[in-house]
């Protein structure tokens, strides 16, 4: 297909595809964002889009802190791209016009530092995935041996993580008598904006106590709770996509119908009225981060690793077995929602029925392999806080010990057939150093694993509570595989 999506062709898309109903030459930049994946593609830019015919002062600035992939996709087509929304009913098309610029943040660390540092940035937002915050994930505390934490001390006009580039902008600011922009994590992370003024706090410190105390004290960092389900684009989705379009687009993005956004409103220099396009604004939204967390991400890793182990390519796969919906619906409304201390008008008992659907929606080809990445960052926040509540309880725990058993069972490295897994995690060497000590014995694998206090802290690994119910599923799942595993512990429970 010669033509390629851009300005000047977005006449010529068909009129079933929405496309930006605003001057896209009027719009200013008002928020920096890094890591510009298919998640904030297909969430936060969308929110902004639908608010720029009002006021145009909200414009993006997205950057990548490693790959130039998005630039390349996105820049000859002037930060334009196609959002995909997929449902048995259909897809719908709509172009995305919010994203003004890409930079790549390691080819033009200045150019973004500018950008940051000016004073009509009002916003930083960040979707760099829970590694991204170079935080160790048990404590939620800056891990200050972190490879990029030591260059960034070292180098603080040369950044390689998010808290640095964020840092080094904030002290050109305040150096320039300039407020400090809100920062606005979009990630999954405990408390995320408490976590993240946590990790910035201490890293400023260690560079001046007194830039320390100014960031403490000045930098406000709102919690937040994003939803939606955004599966990696593939190749046949760009094939399908740009047929309908008539136009090349070489990266766009799918998701699903439903969308949320719960947001703590505390903007001291601004926000756009992202409540005209659906979003909520709490006092508190720490609540509806727990639902989220514990209820879509702590099941969507369960049907990941075991899903995966089984076989099953995608989670509308894994959920058409009807043992594992049963077992996810369990661990839904027997072992994680007692868990939740919710508003009175939130309705848990819809969400959890929305979520069951949403798994299984046919149209969305959501790899298990892509959510079982970064285990060891993603364990602590959507599974380990739910388990550790429920022992203060003195609870049972056996399904989410069955998920944690199923990513160690996981990142071995070697799949129930032989074959190899293909371990993408920060932590990969160390995991597979360690299921190479086990020597394919269950008992060895679990204690090696739980010794990891990054991911398992210092109370888990001394509980049996814990380690009994988590060996016991490790070691059927190395007896009868996942997928057998699952339907007998399914029948042994049935009411």
């Amino acid at each position: 297909m010669s033509k390629r999506l851009g300005e000047a062709t977005l006449a010529d898309l068909p009129d079933a595809v929405v496309r930006p109903r605003y001057d896209r030459r009027a719009v200013t930049t008002g928020i920096v964002h890094l890591g510009v994946g298919a998640f904030h593609r297909a969430h936060q830019a969308v929110y902004v889009d639908d608010v720029l015919a009002q006021d145009p002062h909200w414009g993006i600035v997205a950057a990548s802190l490693r790959s130039p992939d998005t630039y390349d996709a996105l820049e000859p087509q002037n930060g334009l791209y196609t959002l995909s929304i997929r449902s048995g009913e259909g897809e719908a098309l709509r172009v995305i016009g919010s994203i003004q610029r890409v930079i790549v943040a390691p080819q033009a660390v200045d150019d973004l530092l500018g950008v940051m540092a000016d004073p009509r940035t009002r916003i930083v937002s960040l979707t760099v995935t829970e590694k991204g915050y170079c935080h160790d994930p048990a404590t939620g505390t800056l891990n200050e041996t972190h490879p990029d934490v030591v260059h960034d001390l070292r180098n603080p006009h040369q950044p390689r993580s998010a808290p640095g580039f964020i840092l080094e902008a904030l002290r050109r600011r305040r150096m320039a008598g300039i407020a400090p922009f809100t920062v606005l994590t979009c990630d999954n992370l405990p408390s995320n904006g408490r976590t993240v003024k946590r990790v910035l706090t201490r890293f400023a410190e260690l560079f001046d106590p007194a830039f320390g105390r100014f960031v403490a004290d000045e930098v406000s960092c709102p919690s937040t709770m994003v939803d939606r389900i955004v599966p990696a684009t593939t190749d046949e989705d760009r094939q399908r996509i740009s047929e309908t379009l008539g136009l090349s687009d070489a990266w766009p993005v799918v998701t699903e119908p439903f969308t949320q956004w719960v947001v703590e409103d505390r903007f001291p220099q601004g926000r756009p009225a992202w409540e005209k396009s659906g979003a909520q604004f709490v006092a508190d939204v720490e609540p509806y981060e727990h639902m989220k967390l514990r209820l879509l991400n702590g099941s969507h890793s369960t049907l990941a690793y075991l899903g995966y182990l089984a076989g099953y390519e995608t989670v509308a796969d894994t959920m058409a077995d009807g043992a594992f919906e049963r077992l996810i619906a369990g661990l839904m409304n027997e072992e994680v929602t007692p868990t939740l201390h919710m508003p009175a008008d939130a309705d848990i008992t819809a969400y959890r029925r929305a979520l069951i659907e949403r798994f299984k929606n046919p149209a969305l080809r959501h790899r298990t392999w892509q959510i079982a990445m970064d285990g060891s960052q993603k364990l602590p926040q959507r599974l380990l806080g739910t388990v550790r509540d429920r022992l203060r309880e003195n609870a049972p725990i056996d399904r989410l010990a069955l998920g944690v058993a199923a990513w160690m069972r996981y990142v071995t490295g070697v799949d129930e057939r032989g074959g190899v897994i293909d371990v993408r995690d920060p932590m990969a060497a160390r995991l597979r150093e360690t299921a190479d000590r086990a020597g394919g014995s269950p008992e060895r694998l679990a204690s090696g694993l739980l010794a990891m206090r990054e991911i398992f802290g210092d109370d888990l690994p001394g509980d049996p509570r814990f380690t009994g119910p988590v060996g016991a599923a490790l070691a059927r799942l190395y007896a009868q595989g996942a997928k057998r595993t699952v339907a007998e512990w399914v029948e042994a429970v049935r009411p």
